[in-house]
C-alpha cells in the first residue's frame, strides 16, 4: 500500500505554503491578543476516576471515506460534551478528513471543553492559526517531525500557553518524543501508513512511559470492553473519533463506551 502519511505530508507543505501567502504569519500574531484564554486540557485528562475521554469531531477518513453523512460539527461537540466528555478533539484537515478550521472555530464558541487542533502540523505557521482559532491544544505527529521541527513546534504552542499531544505509532520514536519531557503523550493504534490497528500497540509502549506524562490511547477503541482492558493496563485517558461517530445518536455512544455506572 502506498504511505498515506507521505501523501498527506506532501499536500500539507502546499497548504500551508498557499495559506501564508494568503494571510502572512504578522497578521495572524496580530489577531492572538483576541484569541480566548487557553483552557486546562492536560488538568481535565488528569482528574482521578473513570476513564478520561478525548472525543473527536470527524466527518472523514482517507481510510473509511465520509463516516458521517449528517456531520454537524457543533451539535456532535455539545452532544459529546453533554454525555461527559473530558476534552475535544477537532479535525481541521481539509483535503483528506474533510474537516476545516472554522469547525474549530464554532466548536470552541459552543462549548467549555478544552479543544485539540488535529492536523498535521508541519511549521509553526499552523501553531499560530490554532491559537488565533482559540485551539487549547496541538497535536504532533513524530513520524511527521525531525527533532529539530517537533521541539521548534513544541515551544512554540507551549509559549502561547497552549498544551501538546505529542503522538507517535514507531516506537522508536518514542525516546525522542520524551526528550521533551511533554504532559502528553499519545500513541496511536493505527498506523498512518497502512492504516492497520492494534490496541495492544499502545498497551505495550504505555510502559515506557513515566508517570509525569498523562498517556493517551489513541484509535481502534470501539467498546467497553477495549476501555476495561486498556484501564487493566493501567491506561487512564484515550482518544475516540470513529466509533462514535459512526453511531446515530453520539452522546449515547460515549456514555456506552465509559460505562454508564461511571461518573
Amino acid at each position: 500500500m502506498a504511505d498515506i502519511l507521505e501523501k498527506i505530508m506532501s499536500r500539507k507543505r502546499e497548504e500551508i505554503a498557499a495559506a501564508q501567502s494568503a494571510r502572512p504569519a504578522a497578521e495572524l500574531r496580530a489577531r492572538l491578543a483576541d484569541a480566548p484564554p487557553c483552557r486546562d486540557f492536560v488538568g481535565a485528562l488528569r482528574r482521578p476516576g473513570r476513564m478520561r475521554v478525548i472525543a473527536e469531531v470527524k466527518k472523514a477518513s482517507p481510510s473509511a471515506g465520509v463516516i458521517r453523512a449528517d456531520f454537524d460539527p457543533v451539535k456532535i461537540a455539545q452532544a459529546y460534551a453533554g454525555a461527559g466528555a473530558d476534552c475535544l478533539s477537532v479535525l481541521t484537515d481539509e483535503h483528506f478528513f474533510q474537516g476545516h478550521l472554522e469547525y474549530l472555530v464554532a466548536v470552541r464558541e459552543a462549548v467549555g471543553l478544552p479543544v485539540l487542533r488535529k492536523d498535521f502540523l508541519l511549521d509553526t505557521y499552523q501553531v499560530l492559526e490554532a491559537r488565533a482559532a482559540g485551539a487549547d491544544c496541538v497535536l504532533l505527529i513524530a513520524e511527521c517531525l525531525d527533532d529539530c521541527r517537533m521541539r521548534e513546534l513544541y515551544f512554540a504552542a507551549r509559549e502561547l500557553d497552549m498544551d501538546v499531544l505529542i503522538e507517535l505509532y514507531d516506537p522508536e520514536n518514542l525516546d525522542r518524543v520524551l526528550k521533551l519531557e511533554p504532559d502528553l503523550v499519545g500513541v496511536n493504534n493505527r498506523d498512518l501508513r497502512t492504516f492497520v490497528t492494534d490496541l495492544e500497540h499502545s498497551i505495550g509502549l504505555s510502559r515506557r512511559v513515566p508517570a509525569s506524562s498523562v498517556f493517551v490511547s489513541e484509535s481502534g477503541i470501539r467498546t467497553h470492553h477495549d476501555v476495561e482492558r486498556l484501564l487493566g493496563a493501567g491506561i487512564r485517558a484515550i482518544l475516540v473519533g470513529e466509533s462514535l461517530m459512526r453511531s446515530p445518536d453520539v452522546g449515547a455512544a460515549l456514555r456506552q463506551l465509559v460505562g454508564e455506572e461511571q461518573t
